[in-house]
């Protein structure tokens, strides 16, 4: 649950919920700012290499010790695509080239208890241009994933749907 706005940032007054804009929101009532809770953007990035998938075990919360694809979040100003590539090249020295959008997802609600981290997802499908995976930044671990391999204990909705997602279709190829 995101903690209120208790100070305008404009003038410095104690903020009060008020009916604005079609629903509750914090408002100044001395010079009438109103606050919007903004969204948190993250760029999620699925590489995959020789039929594997890379995947990076988190070191910081939320999800700490849990497999994710590698992520964070956009910056205010910054591309997502850039933001994308710097990620991969912050958490595993990867320098990659992204190649598609995947998908743009919401994530969790205000109300839902698993709400933290971004509200709103973009996958990106990228390919390895240089250097070898290994673990940075908020990562301790990295791990070329295989369709075949046991699925291991995964952060967030988005890897895990994307990953059930490729592990199906590799499935599906092996098939023919």
């Amino acid at each position: 649950m995101t903690k209120p706005v208790n100070f305008c940032q404009v003038c410095g007054h104690a903020m009060t919920d008020q009916h604005a804009y079609g629903k509750s929101r914090r408002v100044c009532p001395d010079c009438g700012y109103v606050h919007f809770q903004d969204p948190k953007v993250a760029a999620v990035i699925f590489i995959e290499h020789r039929n594997r998938v890379l995947l990076v075990r988190r070191v910081m919360n939320p999800e700490r010790g849990k497999w994710a694809l590698p992520a964070g979040y956009i910056d205010y100003g910054e591309d997502p695509r850039d933001a994308a590539v710097r990620e991969v090249q912050e958490e595993t020295g990867l320098e990659i080239a992204i190649t598609r959008l995947i998908d743009v997802q919401g994530g969790p609600t205000q109300n839902s208890s698993a709400h933290h981290g971004a509200s709103i997802v973009i996958i990106y499908g990228a390919r390895v241009v240089n250097g070898t995976a290994e673990p940075r930044d908020d990562a301790d671990a990295v791990l070329w994933y295989a369709a075949s391999d046991p699925l291991p204990d995964i952060a967030f909705e988005s890897t895990r749907t994307m990953l059930e997602t490729w592990i199906a279709k590799q499935n599906n190829q092996n098939d023919l």
